[in-house]
């Protein structure tokens, strides 16, 4: 019996080893002067965007936070209900989010928020919430 108990739990252990796999860490690197975002899952780059943070008069928060929650479909109720699809908020009302104003990114443009070209939020949006919120990182630099 005692056998049998060991072999059943070794086979459990391989079967959940995956899922520790996929529990990886996902960290988005923001860089205000450079304006571009690049995204890394277990120290490996993935991807480098442009983006959009604050233009003057605003503030894109610097800092390192972890992603708190995902809105596929967000508007602003701050500013006259704009669009922000495929947004990950990281600190309030800050987000990581999808634009439609192509020709600004690249460039400060942005009320605070990280803007993203939209297929690239959507790419962004899905790895973080695939990744698990707790387990995404987005760190903003100057």
């Amino acid at each position: 019996m005692r056998k049998f108990i060991l072999a059943a739990s070794a086979f459990l252990c391989l079967q959940i080893q995956p899922l520790v796999a996929e529990a990886s860490n996902l960290v988005a690197k923001v860089s205000i002067s450079q304006q571009t975002m690049t995204v890394s899952q277990n120290g490996i780059v993935k991807y480098r965007w442009k983006v959009s943070t604050a233009r003057k008069g605003y503030v894109t928060p610097l800092g390192n936070y972890k992603a708190k929650w995902a809105s596929k479909n967000h508007r602003s109720r701050k500013y006259d209900n704009a669009p922000m699809p495929y947004a990950i908020f990281f600190n309030g009302g800050y987000a990581v989010h999808a634009t439609f104003d192509l020709k600004r990114l690249g460039r400060p443009a942005s009320h605070g928020c990280v803007r993203l070209h939209p297929d690239n939020a959507a790419q962004f949006f899905s790895m973080a919430t695939a990744n698990g919120l707790g387990n995404t990182k987005i760190i903003v630099t100057r």
